[in-house]
């Protein structure tokens, strides 16, 4: 934990909502946060109810309750029967804790999926495979964070786009593969930073441009035929483009950061935010928020939440929050209503604390029903209680009233979650800091086919490789979560046959986790503009040759050393060189 600055805006904020400032650093309470959010591990489990199997994020050893997911939403069960009275002796979250073993959870976290078992925190899916924190998609295989997609595979970030492949924040695009924060392009491969191209082939930061080829222009009948030579078909070849590709993106300008159509923001990937600070993956009208990691689409006045939006104002450390609700503190999948702290699982319910699985209730307290006057009076003397009797970890740390749930009462273990994802630990890291570890479970399989012995080619490979266990290129040596194998599902080889793509080498963890070796970190760093007139400053060094960039356009401040500065998720070590908005926009729009 480090030292940080409250400021005043902020505590306008917490004086709003009425809860005391928070005494983690900003980074810690992320973290924190995404140790209770488990998006991709799935495990066999029962329905403790019907006995049916079911897929569920809940593991074995989590000591949660599961329900089929329909099940749950029935009226076959009663969430108020494990409702406690509060008791005095015991800090709160050990009585929240245990509130959360005594409650049924949903197998999985979705909503209106069809042929979809191997999905979570998903909504509006159909026919999609290994798809997480994603809504809307039909026929998608291998995604994250994916929105109304259909017939792609392999994406990080996607928005409204059809048959992509291996995309990374890339948004209304067409037949569109290996690219990454790209939109409205089409018939491309292997494109950075492009705006409206179609048919072109490892080119960064043009704009409605065709036929082109590494950034330079080709004749159409010689662009298709240079193509052909390529031999895009080969996995050999996609490999060696895939190097000449990258090469080309560190040699070239990038923007400070991914924000656009902004006003007083700092953070990445923000679209249509204004007033906001810290803020990563946002967009769709975002006004005066702080600390927010993915989210949007109207969300107002929130600090520190991952997964905030639709509709939703004054949340507060909270988890896939939101829907039409305000007052939402302290929560995990609360959608709706208003007034609700401290809360698991609970749908448009008004004025509870400390409960699970409600739906359209008021006035409880960890599960158990009170009038409006008895709960005021009770709710008063549990945050005077959290305050005299707080929680105290196995590191030491105090939990009072104001912070949210301490990681070691989560029902994951910190390598299930999304905490992994954005803050990358070993397990001696995980262990000196008091987050649990879940060990791979051992596998009862025979590798049948060595990634190494895989066609090159789509079109060499039979149908039984559908029977075929493959083994993954890491072979479980990377701390990529990998599953040492994995297998080609038939909606899957039909995809690569249609695009003309070789099998891929990586389990999908592995996959899944390159993806997220290209995302900026959320993290900021405060830097000049690198344009020193006719070139970048001699520190850049972007080029692979060590040189400077040689820009293209005029820019305002002549041949004098841009003044400008501003906060940037590029580590000032970082090889590529970034440009303010004015220097980048001179170069390439």
């Amino acid at each position: 934990m480090s030292a940080f600055t409250i400021d005043a805006q902020d505590f306008d904020f917490y004086t709003k909502i009425a809860v005391p400032a928070p005494t983690f650093c900003p980074e810690c309470r992320a973290q924190r946060r995404m140790t209770w959010r488990n998006e991709r591990s799935l495990y066999r489990r029962r329905c403790a109810l019907t006995g049916k199997d079911v897929i569920s994020c809940f593991g074995p050893e989590s000591g949660i309750t599961v329900y089929d997911r329909d099940v749950w939403w029935s009226d076959q069960w009663d969430p108020l029967a494990s409702g406690a009275p509060y008791d005095f002796n015991e800090p709160f979250f050990v009585q929240f804790r245990k509130l959360l073993e005594q409650t049924p959870m949903p197998a999985v976290f979705n909503n209106r999926t069809v042929r979809s078992n191997y999905t979570n925190h998903t909504g509006d899916m159909k026919d999609c495979y290994l798809v997480f924190a994603s809504w809307g998609g039909e026929n998608i295989l291998y995604a994250g964070k994916e929105m109304r997609c259909k017939d792609s595979a392999d994406l990080l970030t996607t928005k409204d786009s059809e048959l992509c492949y291996e995309c990374i924040a890339v948004e209304k695009a067409y037949r569109t593969l290996f690219s990454e924060n790209c939109e409205s392009c089409t018939d491309s491969y292997f494109l950075y930073e492009c705006r409206g191209c179609s048919n072109c082939f490892g080119c960064v930061n043009l704009r409605s441009k065709s036929y082109h080829i590494f950034n330079e222009p080709y004749s159409k009948e010689n662009y298709f035929a240079a193509l052909e030579r390529m031999d895009l078909g080969n996995h050999e070849s996609l490999i060696q483009a895939k190097r000449k590709f990258e090469e080309l993106k560190t040699r070239s300008v990038r923007k400070y950061a991914n924000i656009l159509n902004c006003q007083s923001v700092t953070g990445d990937m923000l679209y249509r935010v204004d007033t906001c600070t810290e803020c990563y993956d946002l967009a769709e009208d975002v006004r005066n928020c702080k600390f927010i990691n993915n989210g949007g689409m109207k969300l107002y006045d929130t600090y520190d939440s991952y997964g905030a939006g639709a509709g939703a104002e004054l949340l507060h450390e909270s988890v896939d929050s939101g829907a039409n609700g305000s007052l939402l503190c302290f929560g995990i999948v609360v959608w709706g209503g208003r007034d609700v702290f401290y809360s698991y699982n609970c749908e448009n319910c008004t004025s509870i604390f400390g409960c699970i699985g409600l739906r359209n209730k008021s006035y409880c307290i960890l599960n158990k029903q009170y009038t409006k006057e008895s709960f005021d009076e009770l709710r008063t003397k549990i945050i005077e209680h959290m305050q005299a009797m707080p929680y105290t970890d196995r590191q030491g740390r105090a939990y009072r009233y104001g912070e949210f749930f301490p990681s070691e009462l989560s029902p994951f273990a910190y390598n299930e979650t999304i905490a992994q994802e954005y803050y990358p630990l070993t397990r001696e890291q995980a262990d000196e800091r008091g987050f649990r570890w879940r060990d791979p479970e051992s596998r009862n399989y025979t590798v049948t086919q060595a990634s190494g012995t895989l066609p090159n080619y789509i079109k060499d490979v039979p149908d039984s490789i559908l029977d075929d266990v493959i083994g993954c290129a890491h072979t479980g040596t990377c701390d990529e979560q990998c599953t040492t194998a994995f297998k080609i599902i038939a909606p899957e080889l039909q995809f690569y046959r249609k695009l003309n793509l070789p099998l891929p080498r990586l389990c999908p963890n592995c996959r899944h986790y390159q993806r997220l070796k290209q995302r900026n970190p959320t993290r900021l760093w405060h830097r000049a503009c690198q344009c020193a007139g006719s070139t970048s400053s001699p520190q850049a060094g972007g080029a692979s040759d060590g040189g400077a960039y040689r820009n293209t356009g005029e820019h305002v401040h002549g041949a004098a050393h841009c003044p400008n500065e501003f906060e940037t998720p590029y580590a000032p070590e970082r090889p590529e060189v970034i440009y303010c908005e004015q220097c980048y926009n001179a170069e390439v729009v």
